[in-house]
């Protein structure tokens, strides 16, 4: 933890009566610690985090993570629990004198929260739920940061290059998502962002396909979204292709999202809302007959994880910062025909944004 992160959390503590913080929330894990284990899910925590508003903050994990949480967080007590954490958390608040406790609710099982209640209860300690504290802290991202999404995105456009140039009809939708996830792992990614996209066809009418065992054929639009992540940190892309040569419902349709991006791109900028930019790109495709082929919102925020705040849709009213990463991804999906999305990732700036993307395929159509 930068010792700015640690005095804006502790800030955060004091102005609420808070004594210390419980952080459970793996990406707000690492965000301020630097540990890099992931959970196994929810009810398999690989550690957590105790930062008391005065003191050192502590990191608790198992024999597991011990060596890792070691090297990971220098600037951590690093306390390993044998019989649970909950009885650790039992003497760390006696020793800390903690009295009033903030938990992380959104990211707290109801049966976990329970045993901590009745352990705090008995020692004389109020738990306080609460919800995007250590998020809000997020949204900005750093120089360091901005510099770590970038490499993300240009490795993730180098492993989509390599894969475009070897399409062939015949290919599956599953083959094609294999070779992008090897190309990944095999190029220095930690792991993809998510379960990689490949929809061919009538499949593209789909925004979250599932891969099939579905051939690609010539002449249909093939929807690919892909991400991964590098150091930590995320990249999300979505492109639009054709084998061989696009009927004139392909390259209009193509052509209408592409201007549909650009209206979006050219709305961003901070102090605007996520709702005033999705409405820019959502009336071109409106305007474009397609008004009610498009549902879902235009974009949304990138970081540790590759789904975060902020949103841009018709419902997101908060102003956007700069220093926001943001995803913009309009799409048409037509039932029994196919789709057609592209998504390229910018960094809001006062008076405008920038593109992180170089990759141009989109405009090969």
């Amino acid at each position: 933890m930068t010792p700015s992160l640690l005095a804006q959390l502790k800030s955060k503590l004091r102005r609420r009566l808070l004594d210390a913080i419980l952080i459970s929330q793996p990406h707000n894990r690492r965000f301020l610690s630097g540990f890099t284990p992931l959970d196994h899910g929810i009810e398999e925590s690989a550690g957590l985090l105790l930062i008391p508003r005065k003191g050192q903050p502590l990191l608790l994990t198992d024999s597991r993570f011990e060596l890792v949480a070691g090297q990971d967080a220098p600037d951590f007590e690093i306390m390993v629990h044998r019989h649970g954490v909950v009885d650790l958390l039992k003497k760390l608040f006696n020793r800390l004198q903690i009295k009033r406790c903030a938990f992380e609710s959104h990211y707290t099982l109801h049966a976990t929260a329970a045993k901590l209640q009745e352990m705090a209860r008995a020692q004389g300690v109020t738990l306080v739920p609460v919800t995007d504290l250590v998020e809000k802290m997020r949204l900005c991202k750093s120089r360091a940061e901005l510099e770590k999404i970038a490499q993300a995105v240009l490795l993730n456009e180098e492993i989509f290059q390599e894969t475009y140039r070897q399409l062939r009809p015949g290919m599956t939708e599953i083959e094609v998502a294999l070779q992008i996830e090897n190309r990944m792992r095999r190029q220095g990614a930690d792991r993809p962002s998510f379960e990689t996209i490949v929809a061919a066809g009538p499949n593209g009418a789909r925004p979250h396909a599932v891969p099939t065992s579905r051939p690609l054929k010539e002449g249909e639009p093939v929807v690919i979204d892909m991400g991964l992540i590098l150091d930590g940190y995320c990249s999300d892309m979505t492109r639009t292709v054709v084998l061989g040569s696009p009927d004139h419902q392909t390259k209009e349709i193509i052509r209408l999202v592409r201007r549909a991006q650009l209206a979006g791109m050219a709305a961003l900028q901070a102090g605007v809302t996520g709702r005033q930019v999705d409405r820019a790109a959502r009336e071109v495709i409106r305007e474009g007959g397609y008004g009610d082929k498009f549902g879902h919102g235009l974009g949304h925020g990138v970081g540790l994880a590759v789904h975060e705040a902020p949103g841009l849709s018709p419902r997101a009213t908060k102003k956007l910062q700069a220093g926001m990463v943001v995803t913009v991804e309009p799409g048409i999906y037509i039932e029994g025909w196919g789709g057609v999305r592209l998504e390229n990732m910018v960094v809001v700036e006062e008076g405008g944004c920038r593109l992180l993307n170089k990759d141009t395929t989109f405009l090969d159509i």
